[in-house]
């Protein structure tokens, strides 16, 4: 439910706009560069990850790993999962996206950033708890894949594979 409020209200408040973007190439370039805020949640959990690992081995190199750095390795590699699935559903959507709605791939760029760091926030809180954080992200991600599929299979079923 927070999902399509946060993203409505960025859409209508945020005072900036997607430059003109003709064709796909262009499109998918945009998206990529966009794409690249998206990892930097990603970043900085490679970054904390090590320096937890490094600073547990330093104590008692051959002992087991503690909970923090299970913590941190499970969120980076449950964080660059997401980020691949969202990045090749952002780059459809961008193709099928009309000009005045391309608001929307850094506004979703922005969200998963802020929801893998919620996530990871409410991670080290407790377990219970990191289900907020990864709904923010899951549930943008899914409502993407449906309006792929809707727009390969509904809308231009001809140019499926084309």
């Amino acid at each position: 439910l927070l999902c399509p409020c946060l993203l409505y209200g960025a859409y209508v408040f945020l005072p900036f706009d997607a430059p003109p973007l003709p064709g796909a190439a262009a499109r998918l370039l945009y998206t990529l560069r966009c794409a690249a805020f998206g990892t930097v949640p990603v970043v900085l959990g490679m970054l904390v990850h090590g320096l937890s690992r490094l600073c547990s081995a330093a104590r008692q190199p051959c002992a087991e790993l503690r909970r923090e750095v299970h913590m941190h390795r499970a969120y980076v590699a449950q964080s660059v999962h997401l980020f691949i699935l969202y990045f090749f559903n952002m780059a459809v959507l961008a193709t099928y996206l009309p000009q005045e709605a391309l608001k929307l791939i850094p506004l979703l760029t922005g969200l998963f950033a802020i929801s893998r760091l919620i996530y990871w926030l409410l991670y080290a809180v407790g377990r219970s708890f990191r289900a907020f954080g990864f709904g923010l992200t899951f549930v943008p991600l899914l409502a993407m894949l449906l309006c792929n599929l809707y727009g390969m299979f509904v809308l231009e079923p001809d140019n499926l594979l084309a």
